[in-house]
Parts: C-alpha cells; sequence; structure tokens
C-alpha cells in the first residue's frame, strides 16, 4: 500500500541543472533512508546517493560536488538537485525509500517507477 511517484526527468544539454522529486504515500508510519539510484542502457543499476532519517547523506564519486540529495520528512519527498550534468549521467532515475507501516514493524523497501534524464552534448 506504499507508492512512490518520482518526478522531474527532462531533457536538458551538458552542464545544465536539473532537480529530480519523489514523493512516497500509502500505508507509511515513519520512512528510515531514502535514495536514489540510476541504470543506464546495458548496464547495471547503480547508487547515486542516499539520506537518512537523521539527514546524513552519501554520494557516488562519480556525483559528488555535482548532486545535492535532500528531504521533506514531513511531505515524505527526497529530492536530487542535479547540476553540471554530464553525458554519462544519461539514465532512467529510480527512487528508493525504507519504510515500515507502523512502530515495531519490520521495515521493507519501496521502488519508485523511473523518470528518464538524458544529458545532450
Amino acid at each position: 500500500q506504499v507508492q512512490l511517484v518520482e518526478s522531474g526527468g527532462d531533457l536538458v544539454q551538458a552542464g545544465g541543472s536539473l532537480r529530480l522529486s519523489c514523493a512516497a504515500s500509502g500505508s507509511i508510519f515513519s520512512i528510515r533512508t531514502m535514495g536514489w539510484y540510476r541504470q543506464a542502457p546495458a548496464k547495471q543499476r547503480e547508487l547515486v546517493a542516499t539520506i537518512t532519517s537523521g539527514g546524513s547523506t552519501n554520494y557516488a564519486d562519480s556525483v559528488k560536488g555535482r548532486f545535492t540529495i535532500s528531504r521533506d520528512n514531513a511531505k515524505n519527498t527526497v529530492y536530487l538537485q542535479m547540476n553540471s550534468l554530464k553525458p554519462e549521467d544519461t539514465a532512467v532515475y529510480y527512487c528508493n525509500a525504507d519504510v515500515r507501516w507502523k512502530y515495531g514493524s519490520s521495515w521493507n523497501a519501496y521502488w519508485g517507477q523511473g523518470t528518464q534524464v538524458t544529458v545532450s552534448s
């Protein structure tokens, strides 16, 4: 009963910026870690960035200094600000959230449907 919906993907020129958003809805008691992953054609899905409920962040080396992950706990939403985009950033970007439905229950991972980011030279 939990859904994650991404938005903000687009076609941009190299050096441009985009901001991705992902809103979680449904039977949510709390959300632990949220993150962004991406998958380019013929490549494996890879971690881009994560953020804990306390605000601690982790980034892939390839995006450090260019991307910033943030979250709004009141809105159950995570963001990814992407600056200085490169053609190699082209991929489908997926949102992930670690969710539990009530206090004391187990944590479950949920994924969004993905949003396409294309960076042209």
